[in-house]
Order: C-alpha cells, then sequence, then structure tokens
C-alpha cells in the first residue's frame, strides 16, 4: 500500500479515482467519454450545476456569493483579484506569512499600492503574526489562510470593516468557517477539491465593478458570473473529478465530519513529533498547520536515512519544500487515519533504532 503525503496534487478518495476512471471509458452510460463530451450540452451542465450547488453547500454559503470554477490555479487570483478589485491610486492590505503570500504581494504591487500589514518573514514564516491593525482605508484585506510550504495555519479571521480575500488553497473545506465573511475566496483544487487544472472562485457580487480598468474579458470575475463558468471551454474533467469529491465529502458527513478525522490526524502526528527527540518541528505550537506538518532533523545524515526508509517503506511525497528543507507531510482531506498511523509508526521504530 502508498501512503501519499504529497503537499499537491495529492490524495484523493478512492471512490473518486474508481468513478473518474469509468467516467472516462463511458460517462454516466453515454457511450462517450467525459474527456469528449460537449462543455455546452446537458450532460456537462449537470455536473457543473451540482458542482456548484454541492459547494455552496458545504460551505453554507447565502445568496450573495457566486461559486465559479475557472482555468488556472491560485497563482493566476494572485493577479485576478487585485485586477478586478483595485485602481492604481488606491490601497490594498496584506499579510505577509509565506511563499505564497509574498508571491500575491508583488503581483497586487503592479494594479495598485500594497500595505503589508505584518509580516513573519523576521523568523522564516514560522509563525502567524497576532495583533496587526488594517487600514480602513483599503479596499480589501488579503491573507493565506494556511501556509503549505512552511507549515503554518492562521486559526482566526481577522477583524475588519473591509472586504476580505483569502486563499484557501491548502486547507479549504478542511474545517468549519464562517465563508460568507469572505468577500472574495479562492483555492486551487489540487488538494482538498479534485484535480489539478481548475481554481474555485467563491465571489460576493458586489464588491465587482467598482473599478475603473478596462479588464480582458477572461479576467473579468463579472464576466464569468454572468456565463456560468463557461465563458469559454472550462477544463472539464477537473471539473467533473471536483463534482465527484465534493460529493463524497457531503456523503462523509460534510466539513464537520472531515473535521474530526482531520484533528485525530493532526494530534497523532504532532504528538508523536513532540515526544520523539530527534524530530524538531519548526512552527509555533498555537500556529501548527494541521493540513502540512513540516520538521526537521538536526542531523543531517540521519535525515537522509529516514527519508530513505520513508521510501522502502511506501510513503510518498515527505520530502520537505526545496526551499525549506527537512519533511513535510500533508494530511489533506482523503488521506487516511491508517496512513498517519503508519508514518508514525515509522517514526517511533526509527527513533528507536537511531536515537
Amino acid at each position: 500500500m502508498i501512503h501519499n503525503f504529497n503537499a499537491g496534487p495529492s490524495a484523493m478518495p478512492k471512490e473518486v479515482f474508481e468513478q473518474a476512471s469509468e467516467a472516462i471509458i463511458d460517462f454516466n452510460h453515454s457511450g462517450l467519454s467525459i474527456l469528449e463530451i460537449g462543455h455546452r450540452t446537458s450532460m456537462f451542465q449537470a455536473v457543473l450545476d451540482e458542482a456548484v450547488a454541492t459547494a455552496k453547500e458545504l460551505m453554507q454559503l447565502d445568496s450573495d456569493h457566486d461559486v465559479l470554477f475557472l482555468h488556472g490555479g491560485a497563482t493566476t487570483q494572485f493577479f485576478q483579484v487585485p485586477m478586478n478589485l483595485l485602481d492604481e491610486n488606491e490601497v490594498a492590505a496584506y499579510l505577509d506569512c509565506g511563499v505564497w503570500g509574498t508571491k500575491a504581494i508583488k503581483e497586487a504591487r503592479i494594479f495598485g499600492n500594497v500595505d503589508v500589514v505584518a509580516s513573519s518573514k523576521d523568523k522564516n514564516y514560522t509563525y502567524i503574526p497576532k495583533n496587526f491593525s488594517i487600514p480602513t482605508n483599503a479596499k480589501y484585506f488579503h491573507y493565506t489562510t494556511n501556509n503549505t510550504i512552511e507549515g503554518t495555519e492562521m486559526n482566526f479571521i481577522p477583524e475588519t470593516g473591509i472586504p476580505l480575500v483569502a486563499d484557501m488553497s491548502s486547507d479549504i473545506l478542511s474545517h468549519e468557517l464562517d465563508f460568507n465573511r469572505f468577500a472574495l475566496i479562492y483555492a486551487g483544487a489540487q488538494k482538498n477539491i479534485g484535480a489539478a487544472g481548475v481554481n474555485l472562485v467563491v465571489i460576493r457580487k458586489d464588491i465587482l465593478g467598482k473599478t475603473k480598468r478596462k479588464l480582458p474579458a477572461m479576467m473579468d470575475y463579472m464576466k464569468h458570473i454572468e456565463a456560468g463558468s463557461v465563458l469559454n471551454t472550462p477544463p472539464v474533467f477537473a471539473i467533473y473529478v471536483c463534482m465527484l469529491t465534493l460529493r463524497w465529502l457531503k456523503n462523509i458527513g460534510g466539513i464537520p465530519a472531515i473535521e474530526k478525522l482531520n484533528k485525530q490526524k493532526a494530534d497523532l502526528l504532532y504528538q508523536t513529533l513532540d515526544s520523539i527527540p530527534i524530530f524538531r518541528p519548526t512552527v509555533a505550537k498555537e500556529d501548527r498547520s494541521r493540513m502540512n506538518v513540516v520538521f526537521v532533523m538536526e542531523d543531517q545524515e540521519l535525515e537522509r536515512k529516514f527519508l530513505q526508509t520513508c521510501k522502502e517503506n511506501n510513503m510518498v511525497g515527505v520530502k520537505g519544500h526545496r526551499s525549506v528543507g527537512g519533511f513535510r507531510v500533508s494530511l489533506y482531506n482523503a488521506v487516511t487515519l491508517e496512513s498517519v498511523k503508519a508514518i508514525t509508526s515509522l517514526m517511533k521504530e526509527f527513533a528507536s533504532v537511531n536515537a
């Protein structure tokens, strides 16, 4: 058995694989593959309608919010957000808590002014800043809810009177949250929602149409809302996999059920790490991510040995990001408790031999 801890593209539910593979051969007994049906047919519209409706149900979104499935990953949203919401003489507020926040800030500066309200760069992004002030004259406040590379997670929603914009790529639908407090949410699908190649975007419609900038149609959120995510040919198969994944999550009890499981997984892994001296988690305890567990070993030779041991025991994707080093074990929704038990047992066994 392979234990998949990849940071993205990442583990997916077995039943989603099975259903998607069947659809590649014969979609809903139509005699056509999901890869060859028309994107403006009733067959695909039913897929898209279910994906949108299930996302809205899981997130308990009100009628002011629209759900889109768009091309590109979260990186596209780094510039699409300010392009739609920020004029060049205006200010947007950003929180800098990691690589992806830094990239978002860089893109936003192309379109307007950016006020970085706080940063954890001083400690290599190993904590989340607290008690920062958000300027009331900013058009919006942007932050990353979970930092995939550094292993930190925001466990609070900032209080502010301006629109909240969040990159939720690596923890969306993993725990309960008041999603209606956000004016715009975006998330690359390849971690908790489905296959790579599509991006979930949730927008409160009242924030649109206020910039003076003339927008290319493909970059205009309003055009995508009007076209129902089919302004041009959408990534049909990726959206279908999202629909299957969202359906799977709904059927197992939705976000409350998966949050309980995710807490079990994270608690087990962190408790194991904290109990074994040769492993050292790098993140402040109060800011540890439940999705991406990052840790190192002080002995480089032991790091190489543990990585090889993981490989020999079918533990995939545990090598840390090149900018951080060490190890990263990702615990997205589809990662099973059995896989977490397997790697924690391996850690204990490794430590008993190598301590």
